[in-house]
């Protein structure tokens, strides 16, 4: 059943997302911060984060299969506030253990939240839209992040990072608690649900692995973009410009993943999004010009935005039960917590250029994945595009 959950409503479901998904916005900035000024070297920098990621990806697997039973605002809200708190003890210590206990909780608590307004988007009306129109919101949020992060922790210090992460949380919080939708599920639903188990289908599974992998690769050559081009000799302010860029480009690939949602093929999308991401992670890491660094970084996040929402829109079709929407957090975060430290050990052993050669390999199983997906459900497919 698909519901309308109001102005009020879908400002709360965009703002948890935002919130939720801060990883996405934040990664190259986290992990520069935590080198440049808490003095960690890229696999501890990037270790951090992973923990944060493992955490999330925890909280997602379990909470998921029990959405329709916890009370979801007070979930929301509780794991948003959780969060919060732990960012703003994680500005007061520069001790590695704390840090890394606070990230792991920080990650559990935000993924629970962020599991509750991802399975609000399942019960909406249109889920490929409202999940395009909270990638818009995501992009917004990041242009004003970019914008003002950078300059913050330059005047203020690096732990303000966490301040800053702390009061985005703590919104949030106080958000869900005034507007989080709720779903009454009647008794008809609830003997339905019952009554009706189904199998998530084989294709839906490979698409899952697709989308982790890209992850992956988002992730691990995302958490160094900063990195790198520092070490490259560039100007701050000018790679400070480009990650501003970055999320303006990144309002309009959620935007135009919303409009072309009848006009462009899934298939289309979902084969082009992996390759592109190999030949803009590769001339990311590998190109000595700014100008290249500059192209390459600004796209780079709009592929894995445009692509996901297709693939979201593909898999509510595919999987009738619901399960695997309700489980998007972990679905991508469980690639996303690989990425960091991943990304941090191939630097460490061979240097910038591995992470492209990993984003070959890693781009590869996942167009093999997204391939079978086509194999496996071509009837589906079909129908999505003729309609």
């Amino acid at each position: 059943m698909s519901h309308r959950f109001g102005l009020k409503g879908n400002l709360a479901l965009m703002v948890s997302h935002c919130a939720g998904m801060l990883d996405l916005v934040a990664l190259p900035l986290w992990v520069g911060i935590l080198v440049a000024s808490y003095q960690f070297d890229s696999q501890q920098a990037g270790g951090l984060v992973t923990l944060f990621l493992i955490g999330a990806v925890c909280a997602s697997a379990l909470i998921a299969p029990r959405f329709k039973t916890l009370n979801r605002r007070m979930v929301t809200s509780v794991g948003f506030l959780t969060s919060g708190l732990c960012f703003f003890a994680a500005s007061q210590t520069n001790d590695y253990l704390h840090l890394a206990i606070l990230h792991v909780v920080a990650g559990v608590s935000a993924s629970a939240a962020l599991s509750m307004a991802h399975g609000m988007f399942a019960r909406g009306e249109n889920p490929h839209r409202l999940f395009a129109i909270a990638g818009l919101t995501l992009g917004v949020m990041g242009v004003v992040f970019m914008g003002a992060t950078p300059n913050i922790t330059q005047i203020a210090g690096g732990h303000s990072l966490f301040i800053i992460f702390g009061g985005i949380m703590t919104f949030a919080a106080v958000v869900c608690v005034l507007a989080f939708p709720s779903v009454v599920l009647d008794h008809e639903q609830n003997v339905n649900d019952k009554l009706v188990v189904t199998k998530i289908p084989s294709s839906v599974w490979f698409g899952i692995v697709g989308i982790s992998l890209m992850a992956v690769t988002q992730a691990m050559t995302f958490s160094f973009m900063e990195r790198v081009g520092n070490d490259r000799g560039f100007a701050a302010d000018s790679v400070t410009l480009v990650l501003v860029v970055m999320a303006l480009i990144n309002i309009v690939a959620a935007a135009l993943a919303g409009i072309f949602q009848k006009r462009f093929s899934a298939q289309v999308v979902l084969s082009a999004g992996p390759i592109l991401q190999i030949i803009l992670s590769n001339i990311m890491m590998n190109a000595s010009g700014f100008a290249f660094y500059a192209a390459s970084a600004a796209c780079f996040v709009s592929i894995m935005i445009f692509t996901h929402t297709f693939a979201f829109g593909l898999l509510a079709r595919l999987d009738v039960s619901g399960r695997a929407m309700a489980a998007t957090p972990a679905m991508l975060m469980i690639g996303a917590a690989i990425g960091p430290v991943l990304g941090g050990t191939i630097i460490k052993l061979f240097d910038y250029q591995g992470i492209g050669i990993a984003a070959f390999v890693f781009g590869t199983i996942s167009l093999v994945c997204f391939m079978r997906v086509f194999q496996r459900s071509s009837d589906v497919i079909q129908s999505e595009s003729v309609a």
